[in-house]
């Protein structure tokens, strides 16, 4: 029985690596749209998006029966309640990675605004989040996880330069502001993502240290 558990955790965890990397590979396509201005990749992204679903459903009904016929003590358990948070973690970050490329169609639709540098910079951190978080779960590497947090502070500047930035062009010129409004929109999306892998990467490691880190990550 013990043998078959962690046959199925393993799977669990492979399940996840995959789900995380379909999340990271929208994003990167969901700003694709905007920096290439190619609505056909947003299709691409909904399509994706209806794989993370069906994972998610798979993966939290693994969870759940193994709940019911293992029912796991307190290591196991913690485990297990974890995949279901990660699980929703990335199905979120596939629906952040929605909304950007909706937003990105509209975006696209009128003359660029301004060069964009920060925005893709933003998803790049953000999309090296996701990968590394759930590397640092099924390695069960608090010290990766750590940098995963770390790493937040950075998108949350790019987040706030990008909106300071696009304020200036609101102010100075209110044909803009349509504009720049989808583009702050976009970046508080990626600025979400990067949460989302903030919360996987502080469940590890509770789980690997048994600390609670939310909100005062140590340099």
């Amino acid at each position: 029985m013990e043998r078959h558990f962690d046959e199925e955790l393993k799977n669990l965890k492979q399940r996840l690596l995959h789900m995380a990397d379909t999340a990271q590979q929208m994003i990167g396509l969901s700003v694709r749209v905007l920096t290439e201005r190619k609505e056909a990749l947003a299709a691409e992204v909904f399509k994706l998006e209806d794989s993370v679903n069906r994972m998610e459903v798979e993966i939290e009904d693994a969870v759940l029966r193994l709940l019911a016929l293992r029912q796991p003590a307190a290591g196991d358990l913690r485990l297990l309640t974890a995949v279901l948070k990660i699980n929703n973690d990335l199905e979120r970050v596939a629906d952040q990675a929605c909304n950007i490329a909706e937003t990105a169609t509209d975006i696209i639709k009128e003359p660029p605004l301004k060069p964009l540098i920060d925005i893709p910079q933003m998803a790049e951190v953000a999309q090296k989040m996701i990968r590394d978080s759930i590397h640092a779960f099924v390695n069960h590497d608090p010290s990766l996880a750590g940098e995963v947090c770390r790493e937040d502070d950075k998108v949350d500047q790019l987040n706030e330069k990008i909106f300071r930035v696009l304020l200036t062009y609101m102010m100075e010129d209110p044909k803009s502001i349509t504009r720049a409004v989808d583009l702050i929109l976009v970046s508080r999306n990626l600025e979400r993502v990067a949460d989302h892998a903030t919360n996987i990467s502080e469940d590890v490691v509770f789980i690997e240290q048994g600390k609670n880190i939310k909100h005062h990550i140590q340099n």
